[in-house]
């Protein structure tokens, strides 16, 4: 006979065992994720760098221009003070002009160059500083795991052990079906019974299935196939 305090203690370690591989899984994600962060900030201060290379290359093309610009001119002003006539001196006065003109569009666009530059280089600086925390973080994640794995495979070896008991206690008929359920369930296999209700899918169950559960009988869900059993309160209260 299958009592309820088996079923019970079947159901804990299954949960147990279940939560116990979760955590053992989700460590290696999180320091995966926690690696996988790092290089995606890195990405984005190569990206940044670029930037400022960009910009620092178009100040000094700028700068290339606006010096030549600057030769010009004082030729042009050369040629202005040795004109031989006045129609040749308006000419090169109006050149000196639309010169000029240039070289102050110019020096505004690398004065904006510069500011560009500052800004980006910014970027650059907040971009480094999220990298080493980033990195950080990432080494305190990796050592918690390390940590706490041999813990968890441990926690999760003893517990394989007690269920391999708990499931040889269990008399022949009825381990062939828990074993076939078990395999395609997992913890799922089993719910307590809460109130009236499945634990696990929360259908409504008839007057005699509670009935069989309190006889300690064998009780399966009608709407999703658990196994199940009466919480331990319930047990006391019927005790008494």
């Amino acid at each position: 006979m299958v009592t309820t305090s088996a079923l019970r203690d079947l159901h804990r370690i299954h949960r147990q065992l279940s939560d116990l591989r979760e955590r053992l899984e989700r460590g290696p994600k999180q320091v995966k994720a926690r690696q996988g962060l790092v290089t995606q900030l890195e990405a984005t201060l190569t990206e940044v760098k670029a930037r400022v290379k960009e910009a620092k290359m178009t100040a000094d093309r700028k700068n290339v221009e606006l010096k030549s610009s600057e030769s010009k001119i004082r030729d042009l002003e050369a040629k202005l003070n040795a004109a031989a006539s006045n129609k040749e001196y308006q000419a090169f006065k109006d050149q000196i002009a639309a010169a000029k003109m240039a070289g102050s569009v110019l020096s505004d666009e690398i004065l904006e160059e510069f500011e560009k530059i500052d800004a980006i280089e910014k970027e650059a600086i907040e971009a480094q500083q999220k990298i080493v925390t980033a990195k950080e973080d990432a080494s305190k994640i990796e050592k918690q795991v390390s940590g706490t794995a041999d813990s968890i495979k441990s926690d999760i070896a003893r517990l394989e052990v007690e269920l391999k008991e708990a499931e040889a206690a269990l008399p022949e008929d009825f381990r062939h079906e828990y074993e076939r359920v078990v395999k395609g369930r997992g913890e799922d296999a089993l719910a307590p019974v809460e109130g009236e209700v499945c634990g696990g899918c929360y259908q409504q169950l008839r007057a005699n299935n509670m009935n069989d559960l309190y006889m300690g009988r064998v009780v399966f869900c009608g709407s999703c196939g658990r196994f199940l059993y009466l919480a331990e309160d319930r047990e006391l209260k019927r005790g008494k």
